[in-house]
């Protein structure tokens, strides 16, 4: 490869777990466990939402969209994750990092919004009950999922723009599982201070801001529960809040140490572990921790198993109308 190639007609190796011949299967095998569980659980709480009246909900709404994308992550990274695992060559080419980055941008930027949409959605709920049909009708929630995808589809167009400023001519091996673009940067030949700048300057901004959405909906929620007097009520109160408030713990805690920790682009090393929790482990873990504690996911699970087949089918096309 010399330095004169261009950026668009590079191919990468990656290296993903190359240093692990020895459990190749075991790795092919808990990873496609964790696939298989990921689209099911994600897909089926999608469709359960879609199917059950009592779930058209601005919080189920929003929930049913973060399963979504959730389900776009997964496909986005673990494919070419199990076919590396047996792969002799590994390669990747520019364009196909840039597909892959740019939808698992996307999943994690609209994930982002959609957490911050849910955490007002409880804000509403609990600290303005009269007032919720009003404050959060149908329509505002679809807006908000709206502008969640549009500003999770032109987040990932920055850095996939500046992406192709940049040309590779030191190395072609990414020391990692799937093509992000902080392992892109030290491949480089180019400054790619300017991009890594960009990523600070988006990536925190939209997490800031939303962490900020979050934090503030909360605190007002946390106020509001300890003043009241009923310990049943506060107890409900708190539990609707339990399962969000987990998901948003886990998933920001893990993208604030990949992308906004000062170091990120020089320790490759340290991104592996906490690319696979939040590319692999947090889709997979989002289904069961809004279900199992979910009163009414599992009264809608248990209505939809008691239905004959052919009546599900009938209900299918009815949600639409």
């Amino acid at each position: 490869m010399t330095e004169d190639n261009h950026s668009l007609t590079t191919e990468f190796i990656l290296i993903g777990f190359s240093d692990y011949p020895h459990l190749k299967m075991l790795l092919f095998v808990v990873f496609f466990a964790i696939y298989v569980i990921t689209m099911m659980g994600n897909l089926g709480l999608v469709v359960l939402i879609f199917m059950e009246r009592h779930l058209h909900t601005p919080m189920y709404i929003f929930l049913g969209n973060l399963a979504l994308m959730d389900s776009c992550c997964s496909c986005a990274i673990t494919p070419k994750i199990l076919q590396n695992l047996f792969s002799k060559d590994r390669l990747i080419s520019l364009h196909e990092c840039m597909v892959q980055f740019y939808f698992l941008c996307l999943a994690e930027t609209t994930d982002c919004f959609l957490l911050a949409a849910m955490a007002y959605d409880r804000y509403v709920a609990i600290c303005i009950p009269l007032q919720y049909h009003t404050m959060m009708s149908k329509q505002l929630s679809i807006q908000m999922t709206m502008g969640s995808y549009i500003a999770g589809s032109l987040h990932p167009m920055i850095h996939v723009t500046l992406l192709l400023r940049l040309r590779f001519c030191a190395s072609h091996q990414i020391n990692h599982f799937f093509c992000d673009v902080l392992p892109l940067y030290r491949l480089s030949c180019v400054d790619a201070s300017i991009n890594e700048l960009m990523i600070l300057i988006f990536s925190g901004s939209i997490q800031i801001l939303t962490i900020t959405i979050v934090l503030i909906s909360y605190l007002c929620i946390l106020y509001t529960i300890f003043k009241m007097k009923s310990k049943e009520g506060r107890g409900k109160a708190l539990s609707t809040c339990a399962s969000h408030f987990l998901s948003i713990s886990i998933f920001y805690g893990s993208l604030l140490s990949m992308y906004i920790r000062p170091s990120s682009v020089q320790e490759a090393e340290k991104d592996i572990p906490t690319a696979i929790f939040y590319t692999l482990v947090i889709p997979l873990l989002n289904p069961f921790i809004y279900s199992l504690r979910n009163k009414e996911i599992i009264n809608a699970m248990k209505r939809i198993m008691k239905r004959k087949p052919h009546n599900i089918l009938k209900q299918i096309p009815s949600v639409t109308n």
